[in-house]
């Protein structure tokens, strides 16, 4: 039987009695799907058992990816290593995943019929040859401070991606015949393990002390004790503290302190690199190169006097739920607002001299780090003088994304009368869709149960949610049925919803914000998080006492990362000279609104 052809259903519906092709469309849609479960599920035999090496039970969750052999399907990953093709659009490889809690060592973990999968559960995996790779995720025991216990996936130097995290075990792509009908099982044994990062080019302290740009760049590995008294251990903060030139000769100067929020990365980023030497000629080519040569760029204009002389810093903040923590206090991630700006910034300003008060601080980044630089900002409004926000994730949670969190009742679709339609979660700039946000949730519940995924959705519920009942973070959508749990989006309403906190306390945060929120996006974003910006604009065009002076840019039909700029250079041009375009723009600002007596001349020399 071959379930994915049409003439099958014909032939089936004949011999049920459905004989008219007007019948047979009028009953379908009542009739199809649960028979198709049915039968699917019925059909389904095979057992997928894949083997662990261990002498201690195991914690963790098991990924298995499935891909057909298409190589160089696209340009920028590997065509032989399956765990990388698993993503959230429809491009996305085939995935399975499977807790371990405890399982016994040598016990394998299985995937059968029960197991869900994504796009596809296992029983509608058409017959065939495929590339097949598994990895687990191993997790470790976290004993936090306030009594819970969890079982979380640490982040071991990698930036919290599973497929790349080192110990954990996995196996070489193997090519296999999978039938879905087969009762044969198949046996998988995770025979190779992801070697560490520490003392490679991958680590920040080698990268660091290679780095030909000694002289100004340095990297701190902090502890906080902060965060290492909420999660029951050792935790640490990245820091690569970019110096101004002259620095050492300048020992009596201060400085004033410009922070770039990001994701992980190994090594400095502003966004570009700071490179000390040119790019080789007939190098330049692609995003590599580009940033090759604007990294070097970038260079030559923070050494020639062209840039304000201001110290820059970027943060690593890698926590078991994510590769960035979203700089705020959170009741699941932690204290890392309080850990950067009570704890961080104040050693850094220390120890390079930075000025260290409120009207010498700004901040600026874009997607996750938008979110961060406007968050912070609103958080710690007299602790910092400017934000320049890029493409922010959610600002106001009625355009969580495509999701109305407040007036929808699910998040996978919309429900008229008669009709019901996906909610869509990603686009290209034309408007074309490539994902939506039911099978986005389904992606990241294969690669971890209990907000574990480690990806987007999952680390806003991380970061925006109260403790769950289970200990983990309480659900806002439930990931399989779309669910909206409208108790827990109280809690986010009143705690992370920019727009809804800056509507609430303006009395209080409109004088303080003065002069100081600038915001760009495209109206094309990817993520459609241009609807939220311009929810934001539309709050903030309402205020009074003061009417607030925020600036908002919008790119037409850029897409996500738009970071203003002027309309005669491309987003890709501007984008690449951002830091160069808001420096002088920020410290202009600290000078006009310096208080009497202030620092503003050791600096500018």
């Amino acid at each position: 039987m071959d379930f994915h052809r049409p003439a099958y259903f014909f032939r089936l519906f004949h011999h049920l009695g459905y004989t008219g092709a007007g019948t047979i469309m009028r009953r379908t849609i009542l009739f199809t799907t649960p028979l198709l479960i049915a039968i699917a599920a019925a059909q389904a035999q095979l057992r997928i058992e894949v083997t662990v090496p261990s002498t201690a039970p195991l914690h963790g969750h098991l990924v298995l990816v499935m891909t057909k052999q298409e190589p160089n399907r696209t340009e920028h990953r590997s065509a032989d290593e399956p765990r990388f093709q698993l993503e959230e659009n429809y491009e996305s490889a085939q995935g399975f995943g499977v807790d371990a809690d405890g399982t016994p060592a040598g016990q394998p973990l299985v995937i059968d019929e029960k197991t869900v999968g994504y796009p596809l559960d296992l029983a509608a995996i058409p017959a065939g040859d495929y590339m097949v790779q598994a990895v687990f995720n191993v997790y470790d025991q976290f004993h936090l401070g306030d009594g819970r216990v969890l079982w979380l996936p640490p982040d071991k130097g990698e930036g919290q991606h599973w497929n790349s995290k080192p110990g954990n075990p996995y196996n070489a792509p193997v090519k296999l015949h999978i039938d879905p009908r087969s009762s044969a099982p198949i046996r998988i044994t995770l025979d190779k393990v992801i070697p560490p990062i520490e003392g490679t080019d991958k680590d920040p302290v080698q990268i660091a002390a290679k780095s030909p740009a000694a002289k100004w760049l340095k990297f701190v590995r902090f502890k906080s004790e902060k965060l290492t008294k909420f999660w029951g251990r050792d935790m640490y903060l990245g820091a690569w503290v970019l110096l101004p030139d002259g620095f050492d000769e300048h020992p009596g100067a201060h400085y004033p302190l410009v922070v770039y929020q990001d994701h992980y990365h190994a090594g400095f980023s502003a966004p570009m690199p700071f490179l000390t030497t040119p790019p080789k000629p007939g190098d330049v080519h692609g995003r590599a190169g580009l940033r090759e040569e604007y990294g070097y760029k970038f260079y030559q204009d923070w050494v020639s006097g062209r840039l304000p002389r201001v110290i820059i810093l970027y943060v690593q903040n890698a926590n078991p739920y994510y590769d960035d923590s979203y700089a705020v206090d959170s009741a699941n991630v932690g204290p890392y607002g309080s850990a950067i700006n009570d704890e961080l910034i104040p050693y850094i300003e220390k120890t390079y001299r930075g000025i260290g008060q409120g009207w010498a601080r700004a901040t600026y980044g874009g997607s996750t780090g938008g979110w961060e630089s406007l968050a912070t900002q609103i958080f710690y409004p007299d602790r910092y003088n400017g934000t320049y926000t890029a493409c922010p994730d959610p600002v106001d949670f009625h355009a969580y994304q495509n999701i109305n969190l407040y007036n929808d009742a699910n998040a996978f679709y919309r429900q008229g009368p008669f009709a019901r339609i996906p909610i869509a979660a990603d686009r290209k700039p034309d408007g074309s869709i490539i994902a939506n946000t039911g099978p986005e949730y389904r992606f990241e519940y294969v690669l971890g149960t209990h907000g574990r995924s480690t990806e987007q959705w999952g680390i806003w519920q991380a970061v925006f949610s109260p403790v769950g009942p289970d200990g983990y973070p309480a659900e806002i959508v439930d990931p399989l049925t779309g669910a909206i749990d409208k108790k827990v989006l109280d809690y986010w309403h009143e705690h992370y919803d920019l727009t809804a906190i800056l509507a609430r306390d303006w009395p209080t945060l409109g004088p303080k914000l003065e002069g100081k929120l600038h915001i760009a996006v495209g109206d094309g974003d990817t993520y459609f998080l241009n609807n939220a910006v311009h929810l934001l604009e539309h709050t903030l065009e309402a205020t009074r006492n003061p009417h607030s002076d925020a600036t908002f840019q919008y790119g037409p039909g850029e897409p996500h990362c738009y970071t203003g700029g002027p309309a005669e250079y491309t987003m890709q041009q501007n984008t690449l000279t951002w830091v160069q375009r808001v420096l002088p723009l920020m410290t202009e600002h600290m000078l006009k609104t310096a208080p009497p007596g202030a620092d503003t001349m050791s600096w500018r020399y």
